[in-house]
């Protein structure tokens, strides 16, 4: 068993070069890796941090981005996301690896905050740069906890339809949770029916009704949203799987939120920034602001 220590879902690294390469995690700002249990000696002897850990035991996830293909249907090309949110739902609080190719360390890092996982990072070694200036992107959020906010309860029977059913919401950016009977304060409870996904979102969009939905997202078609609140404030991941930017993103979030802080998470080419949202507008219960231009990751403080 793993034992993390997290920070507002900072993952940690897991880190397979010996620790002649210490000076290397010291300037990405990286304190205390995860290592094989076996060299754990070596880097002590060396007077470094570090913790065990066998990353052949946890939970393995794909690596998230985006793939272009063909539309069956018509001549456009229709991206596909392969994303990890539906699986963190039904993993719930396990601790999970990411085995990450070379250019992917940023984006994994970013899911894994977004989705508040238990995570270990296993990157190519040269994206120790890039890995920590995400890390030092994420602690410099304010580090509270707020519940997740979801419009749909949804029963998971543990089949493999039904986690497509989770994977196409997410995909649609419906918001929804898993429940283990019905939870009357949510706008909709589902439970998996019928043979065909796409079906299944459509009609759970029908009823729940565009009107209903907590955040709506227009501009985007590889950016997906998690919303946390408390009432009084809120914060609203996005979180771009393309490996291009997201031009005019439009942004509809419930409830009338006059202050909206946007930060921008560090890309390979472009370093962290954040400032107040692009027009702000608030009104008849609800917020509508623009992301000018979205590289990765964002997240959203909005504040009564």
């Amino acid at each position: 068993m793993i034992a993390l220590l997290l920070a507002f879902g900072i993952p940690n690294l897991f880190w397979e070069p010996g620790p002649e390469t210490a000076g290397e995690l010291e300037k990405a700002g990286i304190q205390c890796p995860y290592v094989r249990p076996e060299k754990m000696a070596a880097w002590q002897r060396a007077g470094k941090c570090v913790m065990g850990g066998d990353p052949s035991i946890p939970e393995k996830l794909p690596p998230p981005g985006v793939k272009y293909r063909m539309n069956q249907a018509s001549a456009s090309r229709s991206p596909w996301i392969d994303s990890n949110g539906w699986r963190f739902q039904r993993l719930g609080r396990r601790v999970i690896v990411y085995d990450l190719p070379k250019g992917k360390a940023m984006l994994g890092m970013a899911e894994a905050a977004m989705f508040d996982a238990e995570a270990l990072m296993k990157i190519d070694p040269a994206d120790i740069k890039p890995y920590g200036e995400m890390v030092k992107f994420l602690k410099s959020l304010l580090q509270i906890n707020m519940p997740e906010l979801v419009n749909i309860g949804f029963l998971d029977d543990g089949t493999a339809m039904s986690g497509e059913m989770m994977n196409l919401m997410a995909r649609k950016n419906i918001l929804f949770k898993l429940v283990k009977k019905a939870d009357p304060k949510l706008d909709l409870n589902l439970k998996p029916e019928g043979k065909n996904p796409n079906e299944f979102v459509a009609m759970a969009r029908q009823k729940l009704g565009d009107d209903k939905r907590l955040v709506r997202l227009y501009g985007s078609e590889t950016t997906l949203i998690r919303l946390e609140g408390n009432g009084e404030r809120a914060r609203l991941h996005l979180l771009n799987y393309a490996d291009r930017k997201s031009e005019g993103v439009q942004v509809r979030v419930l409830g009338e939120w006059k202050h909206v802080t946007v930060h921008l998470a560090p890309t390979a080419s472009e370093p962290a920034s954040e400032g107040p949202a692009a027009d702000l507008s608030v009104s008849a219960g609800a917020t509508e602001f623009t992301l000018p231009s979205l590289s990765m990751y964002a997240v959203v403080e909005l504040e009564k």
